[in-house]
C-alpha cells in the first residue's frame, strides 16, 4: 500500500502552525487543478476542501476557473459555515463538505466531482459494484447512491455524509460524486478509482454479465480499507 507522502505527513504533524496551513492550502489547490486535468469536472464545476490543523476547513471558491485559481482565492470556514478568511465566497456546496467533516473526524479532504461515468450511474441511481479489488481497498466496497436532495442544502450534506461511514465515495443522485480521504490528494485518488471502475463496469456490461469478486476476498480487502482509514493512510 502507498505510504503518506512527505507533504501529507507534514500537514498532519504541523497541526495549526503556519507551515501546516500552507501545506493544506497548496494540497487543496493542487487537487482542484488535477480534478480538471483528469477530466473529472468541466469549467468551474466541482469543489475541493481540506481540513486545517485547528479544525477549520479550506475550500475552493465559487465560480473561479481552475486554470487561474491561486491559493489567494481559497477560503476558510469553521464547521458551522462561518467564513473566516478569503475575499471570495466559498463553494456553493460548502454545506456538503462541512457535513462530511463534522460526521467523520478522521477525514482530511473532501472532493465533489462530476465525472462522466460515475455520474451516469448517479443519474440512473445505480450503485457502482466493487468488481475489481482496488475499489474495496481504496473505497471500502460498492459505491452507494445517496437519495436526491437539493444542491447546496444542509439536507444534501447530511444525506451524503451518512453514506460515508464505511466508504470513501458516494454517488449523489442526478448530480455527481463525493469522495473523502485523509488528505485532498487521497480524496482525489478515490475519485479516480471510482470513475475508472464506473467506466469498466459500463463497458463490461455490454460484453456480458459482470462477475463479483469472491465474498471472502472482499471481506479481507475491506479490512485493509478500514485499517488504512483508521491510520489516516
Amino acid at each position: 500500500m502507498s505510504k503518506p507522502q512527505e507533504g501529507e505527513a507534514q500537514a498532519s504533524e504541523a497541526g495549526g502552525t503556519g507551515s501546516g496551513v500552507e501545506v493544506t492550502r497548496e494540497s487543496v489547490l493542487e487537487a482542484a487543478k488535477e480534478l480538471l486535468a483528469k477530466g473529472l469536472v468541466e469549467g468551474t464545476s466541482g469543489n475541493v476542501s481540506g481540513r486545517l490543523g485547528d479544525g477549520t476547513v479550506c475550500l475552493t471558491p465559487s465560480s473561479v476557473p481552475y486554470e487561474t485559481m491561486t491559493v489567494h482565492d481559497l477560503t476558510v470556514c469553521d464547521l458551522d459555515g462561518t467564513q473566516l478568511e478569503g475575499e471570495r465566497g466559498p463553494t456553493s456546496e460548502k454545506a456538503l463538505h462541512l457535513a462530511c467533516y463534522r460526521a467523520h473526524p478522521e477525514v482530511g479532504g473532501v472532493i465533489h466531482s462530476h465525472a462522466v461515468h460515475a455520474t451516469m450511474f448517479a443519474t440512473v441511481r445505480q450503485p457502482i459494484p466493487a468488481v475489481i479489488e482496488e475499489v474495496v481497498v481504496y473505497v471500502g466496497g460498492d459505491v452507494p447512491v445517496a437519495d436526491y436532495r437539493t444542491t447546496g442544502t444542509d439536507e444534501l450534506g447530511e444525506e451524503v455524509a451518512r453514506h460515508l461511514a464505511d466508504r470513501s465515495a458516494v454517488l449523489v443522485a442526478n448530480h455527481g460524486m463525493v469522495t473523502i480521504g485523509a488528505t485532498p490528494a487521497k480524496a482525489l485518488h478515490a475519485a479516480g478509482v471510482v470513475e475508472r471502475t464506473a467506466q469498466i463496469v459500463w463497458g463490461a456490461r455490454m460484453l456480458g454479465a459482470v462477475h463479483p469478486v469472491p465474498e471472502e476476498v472482499n471481506a479481507n480487502f475491506a479490512g485493509v480499507y478500514r485499517m488504512m482509514r483508521e491510520m489516516g493512510m
